[in-house]
């Protein structure tokens, strides 16, 4: 492939959708879910081909840095770009493009996640391939996922004409991006047909998304000009401890997608995509058994229960399930979760009441 061509891995988030097994000390991409490679090990394992090593960057933030050095050893320690705290993705893509640009002023960059997964491999390398060809023509390029049911839990990219057909792959023009809507929206979206998931991947050409920084967010812009001008340089960790807690929390999407006129999506049917935004979805990737139960852990006793997910980590407490459907069964040193699958959205609020009245311990 192309040796101007990059992937960066934004790796920093906290995964409090998937607490109380992720916790602030080991988040949703260091844990293994269903197999032996956790899930940041498995998103740089489907780069294997496309991007060498040394062509993948890493972002995250200073506390989780070693660990996921230990996870991939492969990637050079240059390559892990870190935050000293969390300021949104608009910030990660930035810094990143950035550092990019003094390295090699004709790259494009990818812009993944650690924590999502991705099942037909040869397809997402393919779409890779495809949407640099189109990032080339000066465009910023996004995948959407065809979706298969309404989900209210994701944004929505609107499709806009047919731009071109690169070996049976659509590449439409972006018409609009449009925030979590409501279960009726949902609803006539599926039903219209010109609707895709927004899946968080960009592709484009680092002087383009350079450009829209210094057009749509001059004040991040500014920012990240300054920490380029010290990187590699040995004022590079004083300019950033100085600069970066000013930075204003915001994601790309808001920050640049919505707003850029050059804009294309590349519709993905059976990728199979998932972001693992709750232990919900879990049961839409992993293996079921006869009675649609996930065990993640040795096995455990299960009478005429069905549909539940059951998961014992670092205990020796063996969980029992009689009789009860379509529940979510988290059982570590610490906390014990017990949900209906219908809210397991809703771990997040557990979360921020654990924040609100300061048991820390728990997170």
């Amino acid at each position: 492939m192309d040796n101007n061509y990059y992937a960066v891995i934004m790796a920093g988030g906290g995964g409090t959708r998937l607490w109380p097994l992720s916790r602030a000390d080991r988040p949703k991409q260091m844990l293994n879910l269903g197999s032996d490679r956790s899930l940041f090990q498995i998103a740089c394992d489907r780069l294997a081909g496309l991007f060498s090593p040394d062509r993948i960057l890493v972002v995250t933030v200073t506390e989780q840095a070693a660990e996921l050095q230990k996870q991939v050893p492969g990637i050079p320690a240059e390559n892990y770009l870190l935050e000293p705290m969390p300021r949104g993705t608009a910030s990660v893509v930035g810094l990143a493009a950035t550092v990019l640009q003094k390295r090699d002023p004709q790259a494009i960059m990818v812009v993944l996640t650690a924590d999502h997964f991705i099942q037909n491999v040869p397809y997402f390398q393919k779409l890779l391939r495809i949407a640099a060809e189109v990032s080339r023509k000066n465009m910023l390029v996004t995948l959407g996922i065809t979706p298969t049911h309404p989900a209210t839990a994701y944004g929505y990219i609107q499709r806009g004409v047919i731009l071109e057909n690169i070996e049976g792959q659509a590449v439409y023009s972006v018409q609009r991006f449009k925030e979590k809507p409501t279960a009726a929206a949902a609803q006539k979206m599926l039903a219209d047909e010109d609707h895709d998931w927004n899946s968080g991947m960009f592709i484009w050409q680092v002087s383009d998304i350079l450009v829209e920084f210094e057009h749509l967010m001059p004040e991040l812009d500014s920012t990240l000009r300054e920490i380029g001008q010290a990187w590699d340089t040995p004022e590079q960790s004083k300019v950033v401890a100085a600069l970066w807690p000013t930075i204003k929390a915001q994601t790309i999407d808001y920050g640049i997608m919505e707003r850029a006129q050059r804009v294309a999506v590349l519709p993905a049917a059976g990728l199979g995509w998932n972001d693992v935004g709750s232990w919900d979805s879990l049961f839409e990737v992993l293996p079921l058994d006869s009675s649609g139960n996930i065990q993640l852990n040795d096995p455990n006793v299960i009478i005429d229960t069905h549909n539940t997910l059951i998961l014992s980590d670092g205990t020796h407490r063996l969980v029992a399930a009689i009789g009860v459907d379509d529940l979510v069964i988290i059982d570590t040193e610490d906390v014990l979760l017990v949900c209906r699958r219908s809210d397991s959205q809703k771990v997040k609020e557990a979360v921020q009441q654990l924040k609100d009245t300061g048991q820390t311990r728990y997170l």
